[in-house]
């Protein structure tokens, strides 16, 4: 073998091997996304899991996803793990708004970026690179007057409320905003009632005791999907479906279908997909050196059966729940 030929060997033999090098290290470029869910037996959660997985992909990113039991131990012993794991951005539906102050601490001691869906941290936070929820004062403040009016329009000022934990931010906005809504319009909130799973047979129990207990109210406010769900069984039961009103928040297939068939007479659509999708790029643009939008609070448009079928409400739901649903 001459000389010349031992060389281009050698050389093809280097930039081979300059080639794999640049190869592993693009490879090892490539970030990753960890979802802490508050839990995965509610819809609503599993539905920001797949906005944030979607992104994800669009992005590059490698999606990972641990639930949090509604535990704050177990969701700051996810975060640890995550970290741990090599994560680079994470993505929560916190447990609750107070049990964010020392998950905050310690990904910022990390340096890991830290978006919020649906609920957002405790009043008062900073430490936080974004936080995508609905804007719900206003959107409590709507439902607040759309419920007295539903109630009004059946005959009394009386209504009732299923409403989410208290320990959480979006909540007590949601109840600020109805309260004064309330107020403003001339209703009366007879009872609140303050769920603990999330669940629809709960509902079912909590509006029956409401209706039990006051039986003049008129209308009730529903502060969450299954809430909905549940006031609306109960009023079969009872016979009073379109005597007394709901409003929900956040919308589901199950949802849609009861306002199409006037068992629920309006909801205010909350993007839960959507929620996912715009943490994810954000998160995504800290860790690129991108401009980042510290707080992004998205427009909870209502919608009532007549509308639920036009172009405009198609396209708010599309980002609220994935395709198959």
């Amino acid at each position: 073998m001459t000389k010349s030929i031992r060389a281009v060997g050698l050389f093809a033999g280097v930039a081979m091997a300059v080639l794999s090098l640049a190869a592993a290290a693009q490879a090892g470029e490539k970030k990753t996304v960890a979802y802490l869910a508050p839990s995965l037996d509610i819809s609503y959660w599993q539905w920001v899991g797949y906005g944030v997985k979607e992104k994800a992909k669009e992005l590059g990113m490698d999606y990972v996803e641990y639930t949090s039991e509604n535990s704050p131990a177990k969701q700051m012993d996810n975060a640890r793990t995550a970290v741990t794991k090599g994560v680079d951005a994470i993505v929560i539906g916190p447990v609750s708004s107070t049990s964010t102050p020392p998950l905050l601490a310690y990904l910022k001691s990390q340096n890991i970026p830290i978006a919020f869906a649906g609920i957002g941290p405790q009043p008062g936070q900073t430490d936080y690179t974004s936080s995508v929820t609905a804007n719900n004062y206003e959107t409590g403040k709507a439902q607040g007057e759309f419920v007295c009016k539903l109630a009004k329009d059946r005959g009394g000022n009386q209504v009732g409320m299923l409403s989410l934990p208290q320990d959480r931010e979006n909540a007590q906005k949601y109840l600020k905003g109805a309260e004064e809504a309330f107020k403003a319009s001339g209703c009366d909130l007879a009872q609140m009632l303050e769920t603990r799973g999330l669940t629809v047979n709960e509902a079912v129990t909590q509006a029956n005791d409401m209706l039990t207990a006051h039986p003049d109210i008129k209308a009730i406010y529903g502060m969450y999907d299954e809430a909905g769900t549940g006031a609306a069984k109960v009023l079969q039961t009872r016979g009073l479906t379109g005597k007394v009103g709901i409003a929900v928040a956040d919308g589901s297939p199950t949802t849609i279908s009861l306002l199409k068939s006037n068992a629920i007479q309006g909801i205010f659509f909350q993007e839960a997909v959507g929620q996912g999708i715009d943490g994810t790029q954000q998160v995504f643009n800290a860790i690129s050196g991108t401009p980042v939008k510290k707080d992004l609070a998205l427009v909870m448009p209502l919608v009532t059966a007549d509308k639920v079928d036009s172009p405009e409400a198609k396209a708010v739901i599309a980002r609220v729940f994935p395709p198959a649903n």
